[in-house]
């Protein structure tokens, strides 16, 4: 079932990338759905998602394809007065949710109806590395639902090299704190107690790969000594 703000936002998308080729921005759906925050539309995208009617493209801006339609949306395109209307009724049928035809077997979605606040410690390097600020005045919204068990923290991603993860200068990257990753996860990596960098992590025997996603950009390879995990990507925001 979708909600009338899912099928609101899905028949709003679908229209813009028919009309343009381009999804609108989180700004322009917040607008046309009458919403006071984006953090409403954060949740909305999630829960069309995971109903399998859009899907994001990791490599593109204002990434959103919309897979498919609600099987009854003629109907629900009719006027509400005619809506669901057979012979013989007296009153016009407004649904509350659409039926997506679609099933999640065995799979529970939770409900994303909250947003907590993390702090935003600064800009951290996805190229040459840079060091973080830990500034604790700043925060940053995040839907509650994206946020596992641990702290976490907000750092604006500053660079190129890992353009190809679909991390982008200018992004904001939600980060849950730990001290040990497993291979080949992206992780903020502090190098020698002084620089702090945002790489996907690889053990080789002994030493530790801080890894790019972007050609251009070479692999560093460090001793286990040189290198601590202070976190590892769970999310990621970007401003269209």
């Amino acid at each position: 079932m979708l909600t009338r703000k899912q099928y609101e936002l899905l028949v709003f998308i679908d229209a813009r990338l028919k009309a343009g080729g381009v999804s609108p921005s989180f700004d322009e759906m917040k607008d046309a759905l009458g919403l006071k925050s984006k953090s409403g539309i954060h949740r909305l995208i999630t829960g069309l998602e995971e109903r399998g009617f859009i899907r994001r493209l990791p490599h593109r801006a204002r990434a959103l394809e919309v897979v498919r339609l609600p099987e009854n949306m003629a109907e629900l395109g009719k006027p509400a007065a005619q809506r669901g209307r057979q012979r013989g009724d007296t009153q016009p049928f407004a649904p509350n949710v659409i039926e997506g035809g679609f099933r999640l077997p065995g799979a529970i979605v939770a409900a994303r109806t909250e947003s907590v606040q993390v702090p935003l410690y600064g800009r951290i390097a996805a190229g040459t590395p840079i060091e973080a600020v830990r500034d604790q005045s700043n925060m940053f919204e995040v839907p509650a639902g994206l946020l596992t068990s641990g702290e976490h923290y907000a750092l604006e991603v500053e660079g190129d090299s890992m353009i190809e993860a679909g991390i982008h200068d200018g992004d904001v990257a939600i980060i849950r704190h730990a001290e040990t990753a497993e291979n080949g996860s992206i992780v903020v990596a502090l190098v020698d107690n002084a620089e702090v960098t945002l790489k996907r992590l690889r053990r080789k025997g002994q030493s530790i790969a801080l890894e790019p996603a972007n050609k251009a950009h070479g692999t560093r390879i460090f001793g286990p000594d040189r290198v601590k995990v202070q976190g590892k990507l769970v999310a990621l925001y970007r401003k269209y």
